[in-house]
């Protein structure tokens, strides 16, 4: 099994999709490095020599900013939002949606599983 960037690459799958298993490099990223270091798409990680994944282990660690450094730059940005107290900080302090989506309806996945209120629902006759 491959370790890229502390992460275990999945072996039976192909080298663009493994790759995509890295926080921080999406499916344009992967196509990207196997250009800039001529590995076939199709050819699968267990498949690589060692010499390929330390060249493509050494391109990610050079190039580019993944796993560990990028999550902690994220939530360093977002712990600055939130000390400056702009509306997207409050936003997310709140954990309300930040990009302007309603929030009457929706916004499940932001506010949590919906809580019951008490003496809201009306009887019927």
């Amino acid at each position: 099994m491959a370790r890229i960037a502390g992460v275990n690459i999945p072996t039976g799958k192909r080298v663009l999709v493994a790759l995509t298993y890295i926080h921080g490099i999406g499916q344009h990223r992967a196509q990207e490095i196997c250009t800039k270091l001529s590995i076939p798409p199709e050819r699968r990680v267990n498949q690589l020599s060692d010499e390929e994944v330390l060249r493509i282990r050494e391109v990610i660690d050079r190039d580019y900013q993944v796993e560990g450094d990028l999550r902690r730059e994220v939530a360093m940005n977002i712990k600055r939002l939130m000390d400056l107290g702009c509306y997207r900080g409050l936003r997310h302090r709140k954990g309300l949606p930040v990009r302007g989506q309603r929030t009457h309806t929706n916004a499940r996945t932001r506010k949590g599983p919906a809580k019951a209120i008490a003496g809201k629902k009306m009887v019927t006759k």
